[in-house]
């Protein structure tokens, strides 16, 4: 069955072009203005005023305005960045060496107290960054140029933790009262955010005073565009220079030298409610699993530019595949007989509605009978994470916090993870993710890990269906964006447009 008759197409084509109106200046009447900035499209608003505890924490680290002590490297390990080093003192204490010479956008200095002002106030905030899930830090100053970090357990992956951009340092000036953080004008990055304008978009300036190497674009122009034909289409008439999360659906609308395709830490996955709910019943859960053909998904809706999962963790984890344990099914599925259940998830994405109809459809020829309920992901997630579904369909990375998919693990599995849709609780499971974040980073902690997952898929709660990947498009202007599989990095000081124009 084909996705699109040429009149619908035409639709998609002609509302992307009118939804584009007022987003993007016209190239050719204000093309002076641009000279040396970057026009980015970007899927999602921000959901917190670009608050570094949220999600929005990925936008700052994507526009290279706020960094952290840490950075990952290709495999993982952590490097310097605002901390030049560090040493573990013994189990539970750690001494972080600060860069010198570093300056927020503000004009004041980074020191010890800023890093402990940072790092407390996550600490603090309500709901914590999830990479501090289980995680209890007391962070104090050395001197003005060490900063002294004691955990409450053992914890060998303090310094990938700390690379996370939800623990990005922000100067003074950025937190205010009752949890309130402002990053505008607080970062340490080669470029300045000078400005948000609401969810419509935002402005960033170079730091002429950067502490490293100064940013080969003069500024970032960000407009936030969640319809993804609109996007798509402002990469093909010239009137974005970079564009994120281009679905499939659009990918053959475009000039195929502009698409560029990176395996990424990225899971879509079905979960299902065990607390409430028809899926409380491991049996009809094991139905469900049963039900579900990835291949269809894969083929269909991602026009196999996606991976089939036979686990959480996919091809972005190369290790992965050759740990993994065979799962026992320790409960037999029981047909459905007409159990009725309602099956979410959100527009953001563009595939997930569609992976929703086709899910439904096979849940259906199963038994159950599905409703389905669609929102944007800012007004569904409070009632996902509420429990008010049976099944909820997420697009999870698996690995951005950490680089370690431990903590990503714990936020969605452990009986005290914050994101836990599937209301999983089982000591089990809770048993061996402690067991692994206590392992030093290497081959036994691999190992732990994927034991781990055979728990966490033998109960059922979340059934993995497909891996996906980083597809953006680039201008033929355009030179040295990031290519980030963890979606930490988009520009850099290397980023920057090339004299001619696109044809």
């Amino acid at each position: 069955m084909s996705r699109y008759q040429p009149l619908a197409l035409a639709a998609v084509l002609f509302t992307g072009g009118v939804l584009l109106t007022g987003c993007f200046d016209d190239p050719a009447q204000t093309s002076a203005s641009h000279d040396g900035r970057i026009r980015l499209a970007m899927l999602q608003p921000p959901r917190s005023a670009l608050s570094p505890f949220s999600d929005d924490a990925f936008k700052l680290s994507r526009w290279s305005t706020a960094e952290t002590l840490v950075l990952l490297d290709s495999n993982g390990e952590a490097q310097p960045a605002l901390a030049t080093g560090w040493e573990r003192l013994d189990d539970l204490n750690w001494r972080f060496t600060l860069r010198a010479g570093v300056r927020f956008h503000d004009g004041t200095a980074l020191t010890s107290a800023s890093v402990v002002q940072t790092l407390t106030a996550a600490s603090h905030a309500v709901p914590k960054p999830r990479i501090l899930d289980g995680v209890g830090l007391t962070v104090s100053a050395g001197d003005e140029h060490h900063v002294l970090i004691r955990t409450a357990t053992p914890d060998p992956l303090l310094p990938q933790r700390l690379s996370s951009p939800q623990l990005s340092i922000l100067a003074a000036r950025a937190y205010g009262a009752n949890g309130v953080v402002n990053p505008i004008g607080a970062g340490t990055g080669p470029f300045v955010l000078t400005a948000l304008h609401g969810t419509s978009s935002a402005t960033l300036q170079r730091n002429e005073a950067y502490w490293g190497t100064r940013a080969a674009a003069t500024g970032i122009d960000v407009d936030f565009v969640p319809d993804s034909a609109a996007r798509a289409a402002a990469l093909r008439t010239g009137q974005a220079d970079l564009v994120e999360a281009i679905p499939v659906s659009q990918v053959s609308l475009l000039d195929q030298r502009q698409v560029f395709e990176v395996p990424m830490p990225r899971t879509n996955t079905l979960y299902l409610n065990t607390r409430s709910g028809a899926f409380r019943d491991p049996a009809l859960r094991a139905a469900a699993r049963d039900a579900i053909n990835r291949q269809t998904l894969v083929k269909n809706v991602y026009e196999n530019r996606a991976d089939i999962a036979s686990g959480l963790l996919g091809p972005a984890l190369p290790w992965a595949a050759g740990l993994r344990q065979p799962v026992s099914n320790p409960v037999a599925a029981r047909a459905p007989q007409g159990t009725v259940i309602t099956l979410a998830t959100f527009s953001d994405r563009a595939e997930l509605p569609e992976v929703a109809v086709y899910l439904a459809q096979q849940l259906s020829d199963a038994g159950f009978v599905v409703k389905q309920e669609v929102r944007e992901y800012a007004h569904i997630e409070a009632d996902a994470l509420a429990g008010k579904f049976d099944a909820f369909i997420l697009s999870r990375a698996t690995v951005l916090d950490s680089g370690d998919p431990v903590a990503y693990m714990y936020s969605d599995f452990a009986c005290a993870g914050s994101f836990n849709i599937a209301q999983l609780c089982d000591p089990s499971i809770d048993q061996a993710l402690t067991a692994a974040a206590a392992i030093p980073a290497g081959e036994p902690r691999r190992r732990a890990i994927m034991a781990a997952e055979k728990l966490i898929l033998a109960s059922n709660a979340a059934i993995p269906l497909l891996h996906e990947r980083v597809i953006q498009g680039e201008s033929a202007r355009l030179q040295d964006a990031a290519r980030d599989a963890r979606e930490r990095a988009l520009i850099t000081v290397q980023t920057r447009l090339s004299a001619e124009r696109n044809p």
